[in-house]
């Protein structure tokens, strides 16, 4: 019998924010496994640090950053493969993904490569969008209104087309593309509709209109803009 692998979302990161199947299955498990970025710690451990037992076998997917997507496949194929040997052994692997595993969420590069040989199920983690709205005070869509939920590392040309024929939208993935994403938003006359967050539920988080957010931003950071009646005041 080969061992489950557990896809665990572990939320946008407060601790508890964490669900509470989440919870049991990181408390139990004897093997962690999460990705970071090469020479950083890991963002989803950190959250979940107090559920790890201090015996459990952890293993680290060092993924590089890097608009290349060839290192950091090899770095998932890596890790995959030892992740493999822990499930052919018959152990249980439960790997931490900060977010929700299938929302822009690294589980599904491991989802791939090991889906079609062993159980795997998914646990799903309460998203950076729906924390950033709750967060900000701002309600994204009711009724038949539609979200429209946008990367911002989309060239500029695309990115205000999608804005301008959506209704509500959520801008994920700000970083160093912000002067970009600022920009478009003013031409389009929407910068008063929009708010700033950045590190949505922890300690440092910031929440402020667009117009009067920083220079630079945190690649955990999102734009959330409303065409609705209720624009951010």
């Amino acid at each position: 019998m080969t061992g489950v692998l557990y896809g665990v979302g572990v939320g946008p990161g407060a601790p508890d924010l964490i669900t509470l199947r989440a919870a049991r299955l990181i408390e139990g498990a004897s093997v962690v496994a999460y990705p970071t970025l090469a020479g950083a710690e890991s963002f989803a451990r950190g959250i979940a640090a107090d559920l790890i037992a201090p015996d459990a076998e952890e293993i680290v997917m060092a993924v590089p950053m890097s608009v290349e997507r060839a290192p950091a496949q090899v770095a998932y194929d890596a890790g995959a493969a030892r992740i493999a040997e822990a499930l052919d052994a018959g152990r249980d692997v439960v790997c931490l993904c900060e977010g929700d595993p299938f929302f822009y969420g690294s589980f599904m590069y491991l989802f791939a490569r090991l889906s079609d040989r062993y159980r795997v199920e998914v646990v799903p983690g309460v998203s950076s969008v729906t924390a950033c709205a709750a967060r900000a005070g701002m309600p994204l869509a009711a009724r038949n209104e539609r979200l429209t939920v946008l990367p911002g590392p989309l060239p500029e040309g695309e990115l205000r087309a999608r804005i301008d024929g959506a209704e509500s939208v959520a801008i994920m993935k700000v970083g160093r593309h912000l002067p970009k994403i600022r920009a478009v938003i003013d031409a389009l006359g929407l910068t008063e509709r929009a708010v700033y967050v950045e590190r949505a539920s922890l300690p440092e988080e910031v929440v402020l209109p667009l117009a009067k957010a920083p220079q630079t931003a945190p690649y955990f950071s999102m734009i959330l803009l409303t065409k609705g009646a209720d624009p951010w005041l």
